[in-house]
């Protein structure tokens, strides 16, 4: 089957656009991507714990976390981050986040780039974000942005199981071991 793709989109109309449609895509700099469908098990099962870990330890009342499928919007279109946090609030039919706080990445070989500029870049531009992770599927390793008062710190290298995802944030903190176990 052959989908003819409108020229030009914002990220609303975009969003519009995909909901309900089979495969991966994501808006940007105002042209469709198609993006990976199939994921590892080590990707699929890192996305998992980080969203149950952050989803246990917060405060429902103030915060949500989704994974993967759920859409967000950056100043160059629209993306579906691995595992965001947003605040609570907004109508069950949003197609994307309101206020991110936290947004997940995490790494294949073959993003490495785009997840460690493209997206961090997209990420850290957008005024609610206080915070950008990325994880390595493969190793208990990460690198994290953070927003202070004077802007923007990082990427701060994390490493080992012993290291620990310090997000301010939120008000919470997660053993980078506990999403890596042995």
């Amino acid at each position: 089957m052959n989908i003819i793709t409108p020229t030009s989109m914002d990220a609303d109309a975009f969003l519009r656009w995909n909901e309900g449609r089979e495969g991966k895509r994501e808006l940007v700099n105002g042209r469709i991507v198609d993006m990976m469908v199939h994921v590892t098990r080590a990707h699929a099962r890192l996305v998992l714990r980080l969203a149950t870990t952050l989803a246990s330890g917060l405060d429902r009342s103030k915060f949500e976390v989704f994974a993967s499928d759920f859409g967000l919007k950056t100043p160059n279109g629209a993306r579906y981050p691995d595992v965001v946090v947003d605040v609570v609030g907004g109508d069950g039919r949003d197609l994307a986040v309101r206020a991110p706080l936290l947004v997940c990445e995490v790494l294949f070989s073959s993003s490495i780039a785009t997840d460690m500029i493209e997206k961090a870049a997209e990420y850290t531009a957008i005024a609610s974000v206080q915070c950008y992770l990325v994880l390595s599927q493969d190793e208990p390793r990460g690198w994290m942005w953070t927003r202070n008062i004077e802007g923007w710190v990082g990427p701060t290298e994390l490493e080992g199981t012993d290291a620990v995802i310090d997000v301010p944030a939120l008000g919470t903190a997660i053993a980078l071991g506990s999403l890596y176990p042995s």
